[in-house]
């Protein structure tokens, strides 16, 4: 299924826009001349978001911790948990900075700190996580985040979730759509990474699992994203790989592993049975004030060796996990990214799960401390 709506559709009047958004933005905002994890989950056989190491976030007081953007928190029925409605105050933006309505946020996190958790039945792994199931939707030279509203501005990008999502998308048009190709209705987010080609030709993931965890010491802080927030992870200017030779991430999954290097070195040479594999994690500690920041990034913080969020970020949301597995194996000599070489792979998420169901799966779940399966069942 490939759709590559690639053409450009440049106009003299956007040039100097262009040029300014990519001097300010951060990651996937360049456009190359090049065309182009965790451990084991039952779930799908590929991955899971396991953190490299585990980390926990040292209780906050969730009256005054931010937690889903311009909400007014409805009071909880006894017993029954109730997530709060999305208000009517939008969010407001200064020089990138989309700051949101930081009352609300407490009000809002109050409410999903009171909602009681679903008791744990059965004999569900200790592990603090639940995924979402994907298919490639669609291709475009979109980024409504780094590039809003410049149709064709960008690289390539392979997107799945949202089937709507382009240069033109919000948080607004995306809850709008109703069309997903993840195997939960109630995820309407929308996802992209830069399009792989072999020898000129689009590679499409055979499957990509989202996967939404924690690797916080204490999970049980952890909050839902507020709606919206929008991060980037990876950067399409690294074009080789770091001082410490661990910029390459792509690696074998299935029985065989790994048997030799592409004639690069870059990618690995997998056994008939396995497939290449790349898993993009993003931050999971949030500044509890801004939606989005000029570099994508800012707003954004991982977890410090003590495995707690850091003071400026400190409010923890679930980790973000792609796990993208690709068909390829023996062959992987000229495979190349739309941002260039495989050391530029990067990522983008743009929250946009119906309130009610990740409330759900956050505090059932992760905060719980255990898996969950796409539907939020243990």
């Amino acid at each position: 299924m490939i759709d590559l709506r690639s053409t450009p559709r440049h106009r003299r009047s956007v040039t100097a826009l262009l040029l300014v958004s990519l001097a300010l933005a951060g990651g996937c905002k360049e456009v190359p001349g090049t065309p182009g994890a965790s451990g084991p989950s039952g779930d799908t056989g590929i991955g899971s978001s396991g953190p490299e190491a585990p980390t926990d976030t040292a209780p906050a007081d969730p009256s005054v911790t931010p937690s889903a953007p311009g909400t007014s928190a409805t009071p909880p029925t006894p017993g029954k948990p109730t997530t709060p409605s999305t208000g009517t105050v939008p969010p407001t933006a200064s020089g990138g900075w989309i700051t949101i309505d930081t009352a609300a946020q407490a009000a809002a996190t109050k409410a999903f700190f009171a909602r009681k958790p679903k008791p744990v039945t059965g004999n569900p792994v200790k592990v603090p996580e639940f995924n979402v199931g994907c298919k490639t939707s669609h291709h475009n030279s979109d980024d409504p985040i780094v590039l809003p509203k410049l149709v064709g501005g960008s690289h390539n990008h392979t997107f799945w979730g949202n089937r709507s999502t382009d240069a033109n998308s919000t948080a607004e048009s995306l809850r709008a759509s109703k069309a997903t190709t993840c195997n939960s209705p109630d995820d309407q987010s929308a996802y992209w990474v830069p399009t792989m080609y072999q020898n000129g030709k689009v590679v499409d993931p055979t499957e990509v699992t989202v996967y939404y965890g924690s690797r916080l010491k204490d999970p049980s802080r952890t909050q839902p994203f507020p709606f919206g927030l929008r991060m980037i992870t990876g950067n399409a200017k690294n074009q080789v790989d770091t001082p410490d030779k661990q910029g390459n991430h792509f690696w074998c999954a299935g029985i065989g592993g790994e048997i030799g290097r592409s004639a690069d070195k870059t990618f690995p040479v997998c056994a008939k049975t396995a497939n290449i594999v790349r898993q993009i994690t993003f931050p999971d500690c949030w500044d509890g004030k801004h939606l989005d920041s000029p570099d994508h990034k800012a707003h954004m913080a991982n977890g410090d060796h003590t495995g707690t969020c850091p003071k400026s970020h400190p409010v923890p949301v679930p980790s973000v996990s792609f796990v993208i597995s690709y068909p390829l194996s023996a062959n992987t000599d000229g495979i190349t990214l739309a941002s260039g070489t495989s050391f530029s792979m990067h990522a983008d998420f743009f929250n946009a799960w119906k309130d009610e169901a990740l409330a759900a799966r956050v505090r059932n779940c992760l905060d719980q401390g255990v898996k969950c399966n796409s539907a939020g069942n243990f």
